[in-house]
């Protein structure tokens, strides 16, 4: 199969090592990656401001890029989930590309399987307590775990990944969904109730005695980490969950 890597643009400028991982990590499992050097922001800034029609040249430019690999996979769930749910009402046609887009670890966990991944020589070690950090955008549009709110079998597509890593511990804070107040342009409207949400959040990762709090979107951990650094709060770390499965590479 023939993978396409886009890399939005906040990870790009701010945590372009996850984007590097990203590739190194797939590659390392014999997938052919390719990263398109043209590509741009999905819209997804636009959408979350209110002006979702002006992202229509970007979708194009999405589409044209990416509509002739098999998968298109991003190190960002609120991202991906944008592609795939929102390109084509933007543009009012069907986007090839945009079906085919998938975060990381639902790619990892749906696709290549976990025994497969260990059967191409999947090997990672991680000797920390670590709480999963459950985004919005990927529980309720791209399923990557159960949302608390349906009587449905609990399940967790973040944990199961990092259950292949050795010497992890994974835990989960109380209210294991509840969204952490980042919510893009959220946080910037109502910043006094955005960095609320993400002391209290924090406050109940803590309290799981992990040492750090991983997930899978850059977005989520930016937020947490900005109100830790700005409270001193040196008790628990950040890091996506994709810095975890490359450790060793």
């Amino acid at each position: 199969m023939k993978i396409g890597l886009f890399i939005p643009c906040y990870v790009d400028a701010l945590y372009p090592e996850v984007g590097v991982l990203t590739y190194r990590l797939l590659t390392s499992l014999g997938l052919e990656v390719e990263y398109p050097e043209k590509q741009t922001c999905c819209g997804q800034p636009m959408g979350n401001a209110g002006f979702q029609g002006m992202a229509d040249k970007l979708v194009e430019n999405y589409d044209e890029l990416f509509r002739t690999y098999d998968y298109v996979v991003a190190p960002s769930a609120s991202c991906a989930a944008y592609v795939r749910f929102f390109h084509q009402g933007i543009v009012n046609h069907e986007c090839e590309a945009a079906k085919k887009t998938m975060d990381v670890v639902e790619f990892l966990h749906d696709i290549i399987g976990l025994e497969n991944m260990k059967a191409r020589g999947f090997k990672a070690s991680f000797p920390h307590k670590v709480s999963l950090h459950n985004s919005c955008h990927g529980v309720r549009e791209l399923g990557l775990s159960s949302p608390s709110e349906k009587s449905i079998p609990r399940f967790n597509k973040i944990r199961d990944l990092l259950s292949i890593v050795n010497d992890i511990e994974i835990v989960e804070p109380e209210r294991p969904d509840e969204c952490c107040g980042f919510g893009g342009m959220f946080s910037v409207e109502e910043p006094d109730v955005s960095a609320r949400m993400g002391r209290d959040k924090i406050a109940r990762h803590i309290a799981t005695g992990a040492e750090y709090i991983t997930g899978p979107d850059s977005s989520c951990l930016m937020h947490m980490s900005g109100i830790a650094a700005k409270d001193g709060e040196k008790r628990i770390k950040f890091i996506h969950v994709v810095e975890i499965l490359a450790q060793g590479l």
